[in-house]
């Protein structure tokens, strides 16, 4: 893997993507205004400040993973990505770049998200603010890696947006967030320790309800980062040189 291919990678993603209005639009406002919604919804209610910070980690890696799929199919289609693998480019470097150019939206995404649910929707967060940041930037680049990952196992945009249903869904519901994984059955329980998302809503639910930065909030987000890295990995290993 070169570095210097992969920077200019990512360089070439971010130039698309600066003229793509709508996507910004999309990666900026769309998180904001589903969390100033939930704070509209529960006003004058304990529920924003116990779902709010959860949710901070769900809407990035839901956005991310949506728009990096869709983005990285229509590449495929317009066999913008078989000419880059034409050339002397590695498929490590070609998805570690568009992993760094989305990587690079995510921390902006959640720098707006974070800011806007803590200054403008009042979310009371007992741990440290930039922890979650932190934390909600690793879920958004995590949202991003899956999406590059499962981009390659669809042939339509329409299909790469079924499996937010069939991917992310399932995480949403096993993840703590509607009923604690401490009171889910044992196979249900046990799904939910494979799954990401998971482990993404418990740091954050840490942040939310202590005020020092503990061993078991690392753990969980060195999980997610982990869970970040495999998909890059396997991203690259499942990328074709040649589309069908």
């Amino acid at each position: 893997m070169s570095a210097r291919l992969t920077a200019a990678t990512a360089a070439r993603v971010l130039r698309q993507l600066r003229h793509d209005h709508r996507t910004l639009a999309m990666l900026l406002v769309v998180p904001c205004v589903l969390i100033g919604l939930l704070a509209w919804v529960f006003d004058g209610t304990p529920v924003f400040d116990r779902l709010g910070a959860p949710l901070l980690g769900v809407f990035p890696f839901v956005v991310m993973f949506l728009v990096t799929s869709v983005t990285t199919l229509r590449e495929r289609r317009s066999g913008t990505l078989e000419r880059l693998l034409a050339m002397p480019l590695g498929k490590l470097d070609l998805v570690g770049g568009y992993a760094v150019a989305f990587g690079a939206l995510a921390v902006v995404q959640a720098a707006v998200a974070t800011a806007f649910a803590i200054w403008v929707c009042g979310l009371d967060v007992a741990g440290p603010v930039w922890m979650l940041l932190v934390v909600a930037v690793a879920d958004a680049v995590l949202g991003c890696t899956t999406g590059l990952l499962l981009s390659a196992f669809a042939t339509t945009e329409f299909q790469a947006v079924q499996f937010m249903p069939a991917v992310v869904l399932p995480q949403f519901l096993l993840c703590g967030l509607l009923v604690p994984r401490t009171q889910l059955n044992s196979l249900l329980h046990s799904v939910s320790d494979i799954l990401p998302l998971s482990y993404a809503v418990d740091a954050m639910s840490k942040v939310t309800a202590q005020p020092d930065v503990t061993s078991g909030l690392l753990g969980d987000l060195l999980v997610v980062m982990v869970f970040a890295a495999a998909t890059v990995t396997l991203g690259a290993a499942t990328l074709r040189r040649r589309t069908a």
